[in-house]
């Protein structure tokens, strides 16, 4: 079975890692965000990908086709016209079989299999406590009745999550096209999956709605942090250091150097970095990066950083440095 993935997204919230990374590449316990996606998709039967890439593409191209032995195809979208017109994009992918869509920046804790077995459209929904922020489903007798996008007034609490199972994805490309192209409707200046969804529900098809209780959504230094945290409660990886105090949950790389520190708990810290004299914890250290006697909380540093001598929460981009006690002539 396929995944259309959207990963098009700049990540304006993320800066300053976003400005040299696509969003889905921000790593987060160990690995990208668009790794942990596609490892669950993996363990559900998913062996075709069809990505839709805008900032940055060329490094989700390259890591996903050495990350992973999948049937990859990647799709430009060269300008932002909402979800529906990303997914549009794949209509050459979308045949009369089933697929998934799945937003790349939301990392998930739920199987599909059920889903996929289950012969019906069906919505990944989870209640929340204001749904006016999100796409929202209207249900009668367990099928879905409607969809409407960030209400004022909403119809329910169960929110849309950035999941899709189309039974027929071929009824969604024309929902699609009819949307796009003959109607030329946008809603809150975006082509909405939604208003698509709608088209398919008036012509008859039948929706169901799966739970999905566990859902991240990485679009902040917080909630990405936050993630960071659920991750590691179910995928903890230490290593032996002498010297140093590890308390876990935490994911240290092999190749990490640490001396007389303490880690975690929820620390990640990648690989080729250094760690010495320091105190990291509920923190994400991305590759090759160096922190001398610091003590990090609810830090994110961005690949090749170096920060020595500072007591603070940071989030800093690649190749930042912050140097505390060091005059201007020492650097």
């Amino acid at each position: 079975m396929k995944a259309i993935i959207p990963v098009a997204g700049e990540g304006t919230r993320l800066r300053p890692h976003t400005y040299t990374l696509p969003k889905v590449m921000v790593q987060v316990a160990g690995k990208p965000i668009l790794g942990h996606i596609i490892e669950q998709l993996m363990e559900d039967g998913i062996d075709e990908l069809v990505l839709i890439v805008g900032y940055r593409g060329d490094q989700i191209r390259e890591y996903v086709s050495e990350a992973f032995d999948l049937k990859i195809h990647v799709i430009p979208q060269e300008k932002r016209l909402g979800l529906g017109h990303a997914i549009y994009l794949a209509k050459d992918y979308m045949d009369e079989s089933p697929s998934l869509i799945v937003l790349g920046d939301t990392i998930f804790d739920c199987s599909f299999r059920e889903v996929f077995s289950g012969g019906k459209t069906s919505i990944g929904v989870r209640e929340v406590e204001d749904p006016r922020r999100f796409g929202v489903v209207k249900l009668e007798n367990n099928l879905i009745k409607g969809f409407v996008e960030k209400p004022d007034v909403p119809p329910s609490n169960l929110a849309i999550v950035g999941l899709y199972f189309i039974q027929n994805s071929k009824k969604l490309a024309d929902a699609l096209e009819t949307l796009i192209v003959e109607q030329d409707k946008t809603t809150k200046g975006e082509y909405q999956l939604t208003d698509a969804l709608q088209i398919m529900l008036e012509e008859g098809e039948e929706m169901t709605t799966f739970p999905v209780t566990n859902w991240f959504d990485c679009g902040k230094p917080e909630t990405v942090l936050a993630t960071n945290r659920s991750l590691l409660q179910k995928k903890s990886k230490s290593v032996v250091a002498p010297g140093c105090i590890i308390r876990e949950p935490v994911y240290i790389a092999e190749n990490v150097k640490l001396v007389d520190s303490i880690l975690g708990p929820n620390a990640s810290i990648a690989e080729g970095s250094v760690i010495e004299e320091s105190i990291v914890q509920d923190s994400i250290i991305n590759r090759n990066s160096t922190v001398k006697g610091a003590l990090l909380r609810g830090s994110l540093l961005g690949e090749n950083s170096l920060v020595e001598g500072t007591f603070q929460s940071l989030n800093l981009g690649d190749s930042a440095q912050i140097l505390f006690g060091k005059d201007i002539s020492d650097l």
